[in-house]
């Protein structure tokens, strides 16, 4: 496998990064209204669409740095167009596309089947809101409400963000859009 990063990639990730920060803005908007009808710590279980560029983006490109990077630039997006949480977005975005990334990562970049990416969703979702429980948490107490938000997070995340991401992958590349990268040269193979 090449690992280095062809100018499609580079493309196609920044495509994928400004178009969910712009799904990260309307998204925000559900979030902070009626999402509010599902009350702390069980709207965690919403949290994984926040994550799907990061599994998404590595699915696509399958290339070292891809979850972070299609994170990060959907983080930069959605700061630049506003929400109530500012520029922390921007660090908390990196954390979640480091989430993702360490499970392709600890994998070699080897496997991008659904069971990976539901992990990789998991992680993310562990990584952002272990951020959420530190940053602005802080007075709640661990037991009661931290590890459940933390760990229905996780699971809404593995279901949203990598199930989903890798569901969005698969029908994606079923229409040839993907066929310049290994996730749209498999349909083929299936």
């Amino acid at each position: 496998m090449n690992y280095r990063w062809r100018t499609v990639d580079i493309v196609v990730a920044s495509v994928l990064g400004v178009a969910f920060g712009v799904v990260f803005w309307a998204w925000y908007l559900f979030y902070s209204g009626p999402a509010d009808a599902f009350p702390l710590p069980g709207k965690a279980i919403l949290y994984g669409v926040w994550l799907v560029p990061a599994v998404l983006g590595a699915l696509i490109i399958r290339k070292p740095g891809a979850a972070v990077y299609t994170e990060l630039i959907a983080a930069i997006v959605s700061a630049l167009l506003g929400n109530s949480w500012g520029w922390t977005v921007i660090p908390q975005g990196l954390l979640e596309g480091l989430g993702a990334e360490l499970v392709f990562l600890a994998l070699m970049y080897r496997s991008f089947n659904l069971v990976t990416a539901a992990l990789a969703g998991a992680a993310a979702g562990a990584a952002a809101t272990i951020f959420d429980a530190i940053v602005w948490y802080p007075g709640y107490s661990w037991a009661s409400f931290r590890i459940p938000y933390i760990a229905l997070a996780a699971l809404g995340s593995a279901i949203v963000a990598g199930i989903g991401g890798w569901a969005l992958t698969r029908a994606l590349a079923q229409t040839g859009a993907l066929d310049r990268f290994p996730s749209g040269r498999e349909r083929t193979l299936i």
